[in-house]
């Protein structure tokens, strides 16, 4: 009786598994895989390595409140980042979509983990994804939303970030579960970030880790 409800536990979780593999691969249907580079983003007194790791396939990039900006020039928040850049350059139209893996261990707060840039309104970004005590936040939001998981401290989440630049518009999946569909303001050159970007109430020490990260454009 036992081993029959262990086969039946076994064959249910891979079940379940296979089904969420399916969702996933679905978003990128009609989608070309696009060549990449990326550029860290980190203080500016500091090292690529002292903010950065690249270990068995995983970029983990991490930032502390008292960090200097990016350059001495600028006087914005803390930042370990990787700005991505497709094969052909910064896009201004089509459907683009962004695809990683993400980890963010507890602790980390008051951070922007992803980005998809150009904004209006002297926005930088069209959107962010921001992580305030293990919730998640959608870009302006001042109090925690329904926005995906409710606590995504300390375990791996598939992440899909979908722009159509044309129609103005951005879908946001977790683990192929779609939660952000809106209307999208930016305008402009777009490219993707993911990493850690301080925003306001941070932690002292600010972590994210990802891995299989792709981009993708529309057919």
């Amino acid at each position: 009786m036992e081993k029959s409800i262990f086969a039946s536990s076994i064959f249910i979780s891979c079940f379940i598994l296979l089904q969420l593999r399916g969702s996933i691969a679905a978003l990128t249907d009609g989608f070309t895989a696009q060549d990449f580079t990326f550029k860290v983003q980190k203080p500016y007194d500091k090292s690529v390595d002292q903010r950065y790791t690249f270990i068995n396939g995983v970029h983990t990039m991490w930032v502390f409140s008292n960090d200097k900006p990016a350059s001495p020039n600028t006087n914005t928040k803390p930042r370990t980042e990787m700005r991505l850049q497709a094969k052909g350059g910064d896009y201004t139209s089509g459907v683009w979509q962004f695809e990683g893996d993400m980890y963010v261990p507890s602790g980390s707060t008051g951070v922007a983990v992803m980005q998809v840039m150009g904004g209006v309104n002297g926005g930088s970004a069209a959107l962010q994804i921001r992580v305030y005590d293990g919730a998640l936040k959608q870009y302006g939001s001042t109090a925690p939303t329904p926005f995906g998981p409710a606590n995504v401290y300390n375990w791996w989440i598939h992440v899909n970030v979908i722009h159509d630049a044309d129609k103005k518009h951005i879908q946001v999946y977790f683990d192929g579960k779609l939660s952000l569909d809106a209307p999208n303001p930016g305008t402009g050159s777009h490219y993707f970030k993911c990493g850690v970007y301080e925003q306001n109430n941070p932690s002292q020490r600010m972590e994210s880790r990802w891995r299989n990260i792709k981009i993708w454009k529309r057919n």
